[in-house]
């Protein structure tokens, strides 16, 4: 069916486009600029009636739909009573059952404790600051291509210079780089990658000074890498046997999107610490730190928190998409996304040579191209922006294109996405 009403952008987000230099400062980019009024499963609807194919998630947030009817009733329900106190002044009910839900569905079955922040980067800091005081350490382990925020600590944690770190130092101290796990290029099997991490880490940090290794379980900016079998309960292995912290950084994985509640499941990993936020809580700013329970409840009180950290409303917004989550089944969801585009992506793979590798794991998808320049997939996404398709690009070298449907996304919207994607690839 035709979407497009006008060329995109259309001429009223033009015109709010110029608004937005004389108010936005420039160092906030939009991947599309086109101007959203209302949204549905998989649509966003522009300020021209212009309606674009969303295969971005907001980057996995909007896995429940955009709005889901269970997260927007609770919001409003929740609004109507009150918007804030801070919990760390006079607590209220829903941060206690957004914390109950996070230790339920997390990884293992041990005794967990949960904190609530605002944003993932955030949490990552907090999980870091907490590692650091139970262990007595200060060196955090993290990996190439990895990707954990913006704040001055998770920059340094990211790999990444252009655009998350270029002139924005000196950054935070005692943070160790080592090999990831990259089956596309490496070509070793998880277990010979984590000997090879490991061994940087023996040689170059010393096992006894480690806090922490810090690892998302698929590097999400740094170009949706899967690592191989085997890599992930190596590293959480040696973690154990040498007192640091596995960290499973699950900010884009969560909440359904690979098809089990937490990446980290796939291989039966339990964290030491996990850290979510986007999916939680339908598009509502909302992040936590979930862990063992003799982890979080080391720490002094007052020693975590914020102000806003498990704000009502996002607490509220949070059980609408937990309960959405599971009433639609949306791991099953997830898996059979997966099982809808990795046979078209590959059928295309084989009939051009610029794509290198397909890989993922539920609604969390990529396509490599073989050349390590952002150029390919640029020109890719820009074909999908101007014909209404929301994609996004990623990797260390930008040569990655990334899909993020939500996973409600009817069948047919999808089949139309990809349609035009396929279309777009030389």
């Amino acid at each position: 069916m035709t979407r497009l009403r006008t060329a995109i952008p259309g001429p009223r987000s033009l015109e709010l486009s110029a608004r937005r230099k004389g108010a936005v400062a420039a160092g906030v980019g939009s991947t599309l600029p086109v101007f959203i009024e209302s949204a549905d499963d998989g649509v966003l609807f522009d300020v021209d009636g212009n309606q674009l194919i969303d295969l971005g998630s907001g980057i996995a947030v909007t896995n429940v739909g955009n709005p889901a009817p269970a997260v927007a009733e609770a919001v409003h329900a929740q609004i109507d009573r009150f918007s804030h106190t801070c919990f760390m002044i006079t607590p209220y009910e829903g941060y206690l059952e957004v914390c109950e839900h996070l230790n339920e569905l997390t990884p293992g079955d041990h005794e967990k404790r949960s904190v609530l922040f605002n944003s993932g980067a955030e949490a990552v800091e907090n999980a870091v600051k907490i590692a650091r005081h139970t262990t007595g350490r200060q060196a955090v382990v993290v990996f190439d291509h990895g990707y954990h925020g913006r704040t001055n600590l998770t920059m340094a944690l990211t790999a990444k210079n252009m655009p998350y770190k270029h002139r924005f130092g000196p950054f935070a101290p005692e943070v160790y780089r080592v090999p990831m796990s990259y089956p596309f290029h490496d070509g070793l099997d998880g277990v010979e990658a984590a000997a090879r991490a490991i061994a940087a880490i023996e040689k170059q940090v010393g096992a006894d000074n480690v806090a922490a290794v810090v690892i998302e379980p698929i590097q999400g900016e740094g170009g949706f890498i899967v690592p191989a079998k085997g890599f992930l309960p190596s590293v959480a292995s040696w973690c154990r046997a040498n007192g640091a912290l596995f960290i499973a950084d699950e900010i884009q994985t969560g909440f359904c999107r690979t098809g089990d509640w937490f990446a980290s499941d796939h291989e039966g990993v339990v964290p030491d610490l996990i850290t979510t936020a986007k999916g939680i809580a339908g598009g509502l700013p909302l992040a936590a730190v979930t862990g063992r329970a003799e982890i979080l409840d080391a720490v002094h009180t007052g020693g975590l928190g914020g102000t806003y950290g498990g704000n009502p409303v996002a607490c509220a917004a949070a059980l609408g998409a937990i309960r959405t989550m599971r009433d639609r089944d949306l791991n099953t969801a997830a898996r059979r996304i997966e099982e809808i585009v990795v046979p078209r992506l590959r059928k295309v793979a084989e009939r051009t040579d610029v794509i290198g590798d397909i890989r993922g794991r539920g609604a969390m998808l990529a396509i490599e191209f073989t050349e390590r320049t952002p150029d390919v997939a640029a020109k890719v996404a820009k074909a999908c922006h101007e014909q209404g398709v929301v994609v996004l690009t990623c990797g260390t070298y930008g040569n990655v294109i990334r899909l993020l449907p939500p996973l409600v996304i009817p069948d047919e919207v999808l089949a139309e996405g990809l349609d035009i994607l396929e279309g777009a690839i030389p």
